[in-house]
């Protein structure tokens, strides 16, 4: 009996259908639902790999493996088009993310501007900006905004370079930092510990997305393209939506106040990549 159970179970093992997506952790929350919501439907196993996109885009790489990726921002597809790692035609936009200074609940440093960010004695941690699209997203606002003395008090105030968006919104729950450059969406996640301060509309550079595309590893296209359709259906819109995703640039445009860039690949300065 034991012999035939383990024959039954190895059986239906080698056929069980299974999807291996590599996504940046700005889409963390909502991504997790809305798989398991895909499995139940399809009875399809997601295994889902989360880092910053960058690294995640690497070990999709190496490893030869995936059947999605999902990246947090538009700089890493672009990446992955460029090293023929995705399938171009297959790509669509998911949801719509803007940065954000995001504090502790209650924001007990007082911190109200972007200038604050380079006043002495303020922790401060960001994404590394050499492998996770919202730390790039960082460096692109410093670079943007900042004069010489301010940006190299901002350096002084950064603790640490964080691996992924979730580990960056973390640093605030955890309370490690006093302030980091986020998305908005981190004070959805975790909205008992971590609230926003708001970036003036001139102060943004770009609007980040995030989008999804199949792997050139997969060996079940049809199903990989089934989830992308899940993914960017109305009832998956609808999780994204209890995180408070944008779903449109015109929800952005109006979170904003005005019309910015969309996507789009920024280099980081090399004096950015040494790391803390």
């Amino acid at each position: 009996m034991k012999k035939f159970l383990f024959l039954l179970f190895f059986t239906i093992s080698l056929f069980a259908k299974e999807l291996l997506v590599f996504a940046g952790s700005a889409s963390k929350p909502p991504l997790e639902e809305i798989a398991k919501k895909f499995e139940e439907k399809t009875g399809t196993k997601v295994r889902l790999v989360f880092g910053g996109s960058g690294y995640v885009l690497s070990q999709m790489k190496l490893a030869r493996q995936g059947d999605i990726y999902f990246p947090g921002s538009s700089d890493y597809m672009q990446i992955a088009k460029e090293k023929n790692l995705i399938y171009p035609k297959s790509q669509k936009i998911v949801v719509y993310l803007v940065s954000s200074i995001n504090v502790q609940k209650g924001n007990p440093k007082h911190i109200h501007s972007l200038q604050d960010l380079a006043k002495p004695g303020i922790k401060v941690v960001i994404a590394n900006p050499e492998g996770v699209c919202v730390g790039s997203y960082a460096v692109e606002i410093i670079e943007k905004n900042f004069n010489k003395k301010e940006k190299e008090q901002f350096i002084k105030n950064i603790i640490n370079y964080t691996s992924s968006c979730s580990k960056t919104a973390n640093a605030i729950t955890l309370k490690q930092a006093d302030a980091i450059i986020g998305w908005r969406v981190f004070a959805f996640w975790n909205p008992d510990k971590i609230e926003n301060i708001k970036l003036k509309p001139d102060e943004l550079v770009r609007i980040g997305y995030i989008p999804i595309a199949i792997s050139r590893f997969t060996k079940d296209k049809k199903l990989a393209q089934q989830f992308i359709d899940f993914v960017t259906s109305k009832s998956a819109k609808e999780i994204f939506k209890k995180y408070n995703y944008l779903s449109s640039k015109e929800e952005a445009y109006k979170y904003i106040g005005k019309k910015k860039k969309i996507g789009g690949k920024y280099t980081v300065p090399k004096s950015w990549l040494d790391g803390f």
